[in-house]
């Protein structure tokens, strides 16, 4: 348990890092888009918003949950081993009842009472709550922010657009004055009264003009669009690694709360066979009382066979909703298992060769 304590801070102090990494990413890419709208040259912002420095943690971070995980896992194992061991008496217990059976059930009844087994669960539940806690946290993070870059790209897509139906438009307009600036030159070249030439250069300059500025709106916002395509670009890959981490928090937590779940219904198994092992003690203790005390124990039988049979009625009565509810729980568990697998399977594959000495 002390190991475990250890990765549940490790990764509640992963999980705060990787939270402080992505307001920096989203961060960085707020800030191109506010360069953008004011007009500034943001290339050197959008290059700089990398991803992968956010990728490399938040790896090492669901790996680090995966394994904690699994550890809780390996616990429960542990857990109903546990359990089998009080159904049946010590080596010691048995000794002891070769000369004392009541000194021996003595023994064994002590043993259960101070298992600390409640404590156990509880334990085992309060740190995947602790875990669920942490994932739940990490997944409002990651929604956040991609509701917010979510949000300024479809308000570059929009700006894109403009940007591109603007520049289409200022081509359209050089590629008319091409017609216009050769009809012009061919003009000049045929004028040969000097006023006329004149006047006609003074025209050609002022549509040269007005190409040079077309041309220069185009080159303006030529670069304006790539620079907004570059964003976007980097806005896309930003939400999609967003969402295929939020992915990965869903299965994490899956996984956790129907263990949490199974591991209640487990729980509630054993501790009925445990207390069902104890009462068919007591009854081949009574069953063998001598003949001296036949009446006596004919009337604790008959005790114990009324309460019984009442137990046993309440039994049924329940069992049928019991077994639903605990198949419902298993099935739900091996889905959960499965996804957890097919994220997480090198780090299966990890844990159980350190599991079995490979």
């Amino acid at each position: 348990m002390a190991d475990l304590d250890a990765q549940v801070k490790e990764s509640q102090a992963q999980v705060s890092e990787a939270q402080a990494k992505i307001a920096e990413l989203t961060g960085k890419i707020e800030a191109a888009r506010s360069k953008i709208k004011g007009g500034e040259d943001a290339t050197l912002d959008i290059e700089n918003a990398s991803l992968e420095d956010v990728h490399a943690h938040t790896k090492v971070m669901d790996a680090n949950i995966a394994e904690l995980i699994m550890g809780l896992d390996d616990i429960t194992s542990a857990f109903s081993k546990d359990f089998d061991e009080m159904r049946s008496k010590t080596g010691w217990e048995s000794f002891v009842g070769i000369f004392s059976r009541a000194k021996a059930d003595n023994m064994r009844q002590e043993r259960v009472r101070t298992a600390s087994i409640d404590d156990k669960l509880q334990d085992l539940i309060s740190k995947s709550d602790v875990i669920v806690q942490l994932l739940e946290s990490q997944l409002a993070t990651l929604e956040e922010h991609k509701t917010k870059v979510g949000d300024n790209l479809t308000e570059t897509l929009d700006e894109r657009e403009f940007t591109v139906g603007e520049l289409e438009t200022v081509r359209a307009q050089i590629q008319a004055m091409d017609p216009t600036i050769i009809s012009m030159e061919n003009k000049i070249a045929n004028e040969t009264d000097a006023a006329a030439r004149t006047k006609l250069e003074t025209e050609l300059a002022d549509l040269n003009s007005k190409y040079n500025e077309l041309v220069q709106q185009e080159q303006v916002k030529l670069a304006k669009s790539q620079t907004l395509e570059r964003y976007i670009d980097k806005g896309k890959t930003w939400i999609d690694s967003l969402q295929n981490q939020a992915a990965t928090q869903m299965v994490l937590i899956n996984k956790l709360q129907t263990d949490t779940k199974q591991r209640v219904v487990l729980y509630d198994a054993l501790t009925k066979s445990l207390k069902t092992a104890q009462q068919q003690d007591v009854a081949h203790r009574i069953n063998e009382i001598g003949v001296q005390t036949d009446q006596e124990a004919q009337s604790a039988m008959a005790g114990i066979g009324a309460a019984t049979n009442q137990k046993m009625a309440d039994m049924l009565e329940s069992h049928e909703d019991h077994m639903v509810f605990a198949r419902d729980v298993l099935e739900a568990k091996a889905k959960a298992d499965e996804r957890f697998a097919r994220r997480f399977a090198q780090i299966v594959e990890k844990h159980d060769k350190n599991l079995y000495g490979g």
